[in-house]
């Protein structure tokens, strides 16, 4: 099995250490192939998003490291990038300009017409924003997410879709909707099919269990059956922070996969300059 992490964040953006103490970590892991993908909403930034000015360092650093590393393990440039219209909905144009060699495709905003708020914030931002925004309607907020992930899923030039049921981080604090309703299971089975129709390759993301929000990775057990019942391809990414937690739950995350009916996921190399899938069996 081909051991490869394409979610990593540094303190480029809002990660905790440097890229090459990434690097280091991951080759101690058994990394044999390591993506970075910086927060970025271009041509804007948050405070937790890659600055643009910073953008050529970030390259250059990753790029530096491509080559010092070489031969100890392959190490991928890329970005998460937020979709958050009609600021930055065209995701994949600017990022290609600016070297990345793969995208993560990301919905951490729910824009409305009174304002908009981060789905995945602290409980009590979350709160205020479904108050705010939905008149404490969380089914509304919900459905808001799914439907603006399936715009985003249109529009595509992505490779990989980020953490696909990140709107359920703060719902075991919450528990402003139910997993469990039909109405729910309705939504992820026709972004399921969205996704199916866009050709991406779905992470399965243990950042939330690393950070203690949830048990189980994105997606959840039974979105992930849907999306093996399409033949959806997967991948395993930790959406790491700290370099502590680089291979966090992968073997859950393995074991998840297999259970929903997956033999194998893809990995993303380069291959004559260009960036090519391959797989690889989930099977140790």
């Amino acid at each position: 099995m081909i051991r490869s992490n394409y979610h990593a964040h540094t303190n480029f953006c809002d990660g905790k250490e440097s890229p090459e103490a990434m690097v280091r970590e991951a080759i101690a892991c058994g990394f044999q192939i390591f993506g970075f993908s910086a927060h970025s909403i271009h041509p804007f930034a948050s405070d937790w998003h890659l600055p643009i000015d910073r953008i050529p360092d970030y390259v250059a650093e990753i790029g530096r490291l491509r080559d010092l590393y070489q031969g100890q393990m392959e190490i991928l440039c890329g970005f998460e990038a937020d979709y958050l219209p009609p600021i930055s909905d065209a995701l994949q144009a600017p990022y290609r300009a600016l070297g990345a060699d793969y995208l993560i495709g990301s919905l951490h905003y729910l824009v409305t017409p009174t304002g908009c708020f981060t789905v995945d914030d602290a409980a009590k931002n979350v709160a205020a924003g479904i108050e705010t925004h939905f008149r404490g309607d969380g089914k509304k907020a919900v459905q808001a997410y799914f439907s603006a992930q399936r715009d985003m899923l249109r529009i595509g030039g992505f490779e990989i879709l980020g953490h696909a049921d990140v709107v359920r981080r703060r719902n075991g604090e919450l528990r402003f909707f139910d997993e469990d309703a039909q109405w729910y299971k309705d939504e992820l089975q026709e972004t399921a099919r969205v996704i199916a129709q866009s050709g991406v390759i779905v992470e399965i993301n243990t950042g939330g269990m690393a950070r203690g929000n949830t048990s189980t990775p994105y997606p959840s057990p039974y979105f992930l059956s849907l999306l093996a019942k399409k033949d959806v391809p997967i991948t395993i990414n930790s959406d790491v922070h700290n370099s502590g937690y680089l291979d966090y739950g992968f073997e859950v995350a393995r074991q998840e996969a297999l259970a929903a009916g997956y033999g194998e996921m893809i990995y993303l190399t380069k291959a004559d300059g260009k960036l090519v899938r391959k797989t690889t069996s989930l099977h140790t």
